[in-house]
């Protein structure tokens, strides 16, 4: 038989890493609609670049005619995923456990198309099922189904165990209820693939496994590989942290700005993985060396700048870029904060006010900055962590070469509307 066109391309573009029968999922999809879940846990109000490989899966899944289901864990976010974590997540609240929930829902709307139809994306909420169950009814039910000794011989529960932090009873019940998960959306939805990071494989192969065992029914598991950038950084990172996928989070600029600034080794993988171009084009691009490798850049920007936040907001960073950096111009589009008329002319210490720009993450760290000669205030370099930065609005902060902000007063933003 044939691969699949979802598998095909799933493999050509850098997807596939594990997969529990590739064969019969390959005729499952050759058959007809399959319909795949991945689950995300509210750890924020919003996602970062770390889950867009997950999330550029569904919508490849969607793309070839089968249906994707985003799963948000309104009740295993209640315990947090222990899988490779050097340490317990800390428990939220239930305020901001539905504050997160909230947030996350706006990241998908971009990448998939949701409805009721045969292929039309949906979203559910893992709390609808897990806030019902007893504990007795859980052991017995689906307990007696899960090996000690096998869960004891994950690799993310393994690493935990070995470590001086342990791993707590709460949990160590993480995998049951992510597979009760898995079974629960094969009843309720017609779920047969499950899909995730290379570091879910022992949780997913659970799912299939309780899925088997308890309504004997073949059900699939598939993950993707580990992504980091070719000098070994995890995804989803920047010098001023996380990459987020909302723009209340991250302005369009800094997230073109952030795919721009990718390492040469890089821009083929994330082309493949990132964007929907061709394969060919992708190709193109990948072959291109010297410094035509930046035209790639700019295309890997722009490509995904339009998926996450629309064409016309991804046109703006790149021509906001452009402005800024070949003609040194102070781009009136650039990401801008608003001070008070009277603390801006009274002045803000310079480590004081990178912090509050979104430039460094702390005052240490802005100060560090500030050494290393790297902050600048209207493209002249700041030498004293400490001098008051005052003056009329418009003022340009500049992080290195490719990170700036506007400094803008109240009353003149007031003006403008």
């Amino acid at each position: 038989m044939a691969q699949s066109e979802f598998l095909a391309e799933a493999k050509a573009r850098g997807f596939v890493f594990q997969c529990t029968d590739e064969a019969a999922l390959n005729a499952a999809l050759s058959a007809g609609v399959v319909t795949g879940y991945i689950g995300f846990d509210p750890t924020a109000d919003s996602l970062h670049v770390g889950s867009l490989t997950q999330i550029m899966l569904l919508r490849l899944l969607q793309k070839h005619g089968h249906r994707p289901i985003v799963l948000v864990g309104g009740g295993t976010g209640q315990i947090g995923d222990p899988s490779f974590r050097e340490e317990a997540r800390q428990l939220m609240t239930d305020e901001i456990l539905a504050h997160n929930l909230a947030g996350i829902r706006r990241v998908f709307t971009p990448f998939l198309n949701f409805g009721s139809g045969p292929t039309d994306a949906a979203m559910v909420n893992n709390a609808d099922w897990l806030g019902k169950l007893g504990y007795i009814e859980l052991l017995r039910e689906v307990g007696v189904h899960f090996s000690i000794n096998r869960m004891l011989s994950f690799d993310s529960v393994r690493s935990r165990l070995e470590r001086d932090q342990g791993l707590t009873f709460l949990e160590f019940n993480y995998s049951i209820l992510q597979s009760y998960d898995f079974r629960e959306l094969s009843r309720s939805h017609g779920v047969s693939l499950q899909m995730g990071g290379s570091d879910q494989w022992g949780n997913i192969v659970s799912g299939v496994d309780l899925v088997r065992r308890t309504d004997q029914k073949t059900v699939f598991g598939l993950t993707t590989p580990l992504l980091t950038t070719a000098s070994g950084a995890k995804m989803g990172k920047s010098a001023s942290g996380a990459v987020w996928l909302t723009a209340d989070k991250l302005s369009p600029y800094h997230y073109w700005q952030f795919w721009r600034n990718t390492e040469d080794a890089d821009v083929g993988r994330f082309l493949k993985l990132f964007t929907d171009l061709p394969l060919e084009e992708i190709a193109r691009l990948e072959a291109l060396g010297g410094a035509e490798i930046n035209a790639a850049k700019i295309i890997l920007a722009t490509e995904t700048t339009a998926l996450a936040h629309g064409r016309a907001a991804a046109v703006d960073a790149a021509e906001t870029a452009r402005k800024t950096f070949a003609e040194g111009a102070v781009a009136e589009n650039l990401p801008s904060i608003e001070i008070p008329e009277a603390e801006l002319a009274a002045g803000i210490p310079a480590f004081a006010l990178f912090v509050h720009a979104g430039l460094a993450a702390s005052n240490g760290e802005a100060r560090r900055l500030i050494r290393g000669g790297g902050a600048r205030l209207n493209d002249q370099v700041i030498t004293d962590e400490a001098m008051l930065i005052s003056g009329p609005s418009g003022l340009k902060l500049s992080a290195g070469k490719k990170q700036h902000v506007l400094v803008r007063s109240n009353t003149d933003i007031a003006l403008q509307k």
